[in-house]
This record gives structure tokens, C-alpha cells and sequence, in this order.
């Protein structure tokens, strides 16, 4: 758990310094950051995409997690979450309508920080061995996430933590079984995955282009390695 604790110190302090002096950096700026973070990371989501083995598992994945995901209304269900901390927390009215920047920032940190081959191999690592030097490494990039985040987002981006400690956290703690049952080729086709979901919520949220719910795409992250194993036990 030791680069889970370092990885939401760093959001937070981020965060806070974005919250601070985020407002002194003129409007045009802090557009062409959160751009440039977007172009980041849709460039990073299709490096992510290329480790896939089988592109057809993929599409596979997001077809039918994106249709689990509308059924269980995932994105809805965390703009809910956004509504109640906002409303808990941060003195907002808990509708949705009127705290669109709060859910904004909390979904789109929550995803970055959470979806991508660091926090799974990070994590894992972590949990398993101690050696926490990729989360070290994601924590440095998550903070100035962060910072870039909250200037523009506000302070939903600091709840994002809340996810952190219970997603990447779980993962360090059910590391040993994770490392057992995840095979080589399920990693990939997961980190594929996660790229599309990075090249959406860059889409979305950071460059604006197209609304797309990346929240309901999230089961995609298990279902890639069920395919998987699905045809290693056929045999194809």
C-alpha cells in the first residue's frame, strides 16, 4: 500500500497547489494545458491499444462491457457519487445540473489516475514484492496531473483520491491472487483496452470533441481477460 499512500499524497498536494494558483494563469493557458494533457493522453491510449494480441478481443470487450455498463448505469452511478461528495463535502446542493464542473473533475481524474498499465502493474508489484518505484513513477505523473486538473476542473479533482485508495489500493491487496490468475496475454488485451478507454476520456472530457460515456465502458477491463481465458479453454 506504500505507493497507493505516496501516489494520493501526491494528487492532493497537486491538486491543492491547482486549486491555489490555478486562478492566476490566464484562461487561454490553462485551455492549451488541459489540451495538451488530452493529446497526451489519447497518444498514450493508443500506445496502450497496440500491446493487444487480437484486436477482435478488444472489440469484444468494449461491445459487451460498454452494453453491461449501460445496464448497470456505471457513469451515472459515479456522476451520483460526484453529486453526494460535492453535496457532503465541498457545500454544493448535491444536483447534478448545478455541479457539473465538481462531477466533471471527479470522473475525469478518477479514470486517468485509475486506468492504464501502472496501476495494474504497479500495484500488483506493490502488493507482492513491496517494490513500489512504478507507482513512485505514476504518483510524480499523477501529481502534476493533478495540478493542471484542479485549475481547470476545481475541487473534485482531490475526491479522485477516494477511488485511487479503494481501486489501486485493492489491487495491492489482492496482488498475490491477481499475479496467479492474470496470464501474460490477459495483460495485455487489458492494457489494450485501457488505452481505448484513455482515447475516450481524451475525446470527452479533455479535448471536448464528442460526449461519450467512458464510465460504462469500464467492465471492457474484465471482461478482455474472461475472452481470453474463454478461448485458451477452447483451445484457439
Amino acid at each position: 500500500m506504500t505507493g497507493t499512500i505516496l501516489n494520493i499524497a501526491t494528487v492532493l498536494i497537486g491538486g491543492l497547489l491547482g486549486l491555489l494558483f490555478g486562478a492566476r494563469l490566464p484562461e487561454r493557458i490553462r485551455q492549451t494545458v488541459v489540451a495538451g494533457l488530452g493529446l497526451f493522453t489519447a497518444a498514450i491510449g493508443i500506445q496502450m491499444f497496440l500491446t493487444t494480441e487480437n484486436a477482435i478481443i478488444v472489440l469484444g470487450s468494449l461491445l459487451v462491457g460498454g452494453i453491461l455498463g449501460e445496464w448497470w448505469r456505471i457513469e451515472w452511478r459515479l456522476q451520483q457519487l460526484g453529486a453526494w461528495l460535492e453535496k457532503r463535502f465541498a457545500g454544493g446542493d448535491g444536483e447534478v445540473s448545478s455541479s457539473n464542473r465538481f462531477i466533471r473533475g471527479f470522473l475525469t481524474a478518477s479514470l486517468v489516475f485509475c486506468v492504464g498499465p501502472m496501476t495494474i502493474l504497479g500495484s500488483i508489484q506493490d502488493g507482492l514484492t513491496g517494490d513500489y518505484n512504478l507507482l513512485a513513477i505514476k504518483s510524480v505523473l499523477d501529481g502534476f496531473a493533478a495540478l493542471a486538473f484542479a485549475s481547470m476542473l476545481g475541487v473534485g479533482v482531490l475526491f479522485s483520491t477516494l477511488v485511487i485508495l479503494v481501486y489501486q489500493g485493492g489491487l495491492s491487496l489482492l496482488a498475490f491472487q491477481a499475479q496467479a490468475l492474470i496470464s501474460e496475454t490477459m495483460m495485455n488485451e487489458m492494457t489494450a483496452v485501457g488505452g481505448i478507454l484513455l482515447v475516450g476520456l481524451a475525446i470527452s472530457s479533455l479535448l471536448e470533441i464528442k460526449q461519450i460515456r467512458v464510465g460504462n465502458f469500464l467492465p471492457a477491463l474484465v471482461i478482455a481477460p474472461l475472452i481470453v481465458a474463454i478461448l485458451v479453454w477452447l483451445g484457439i
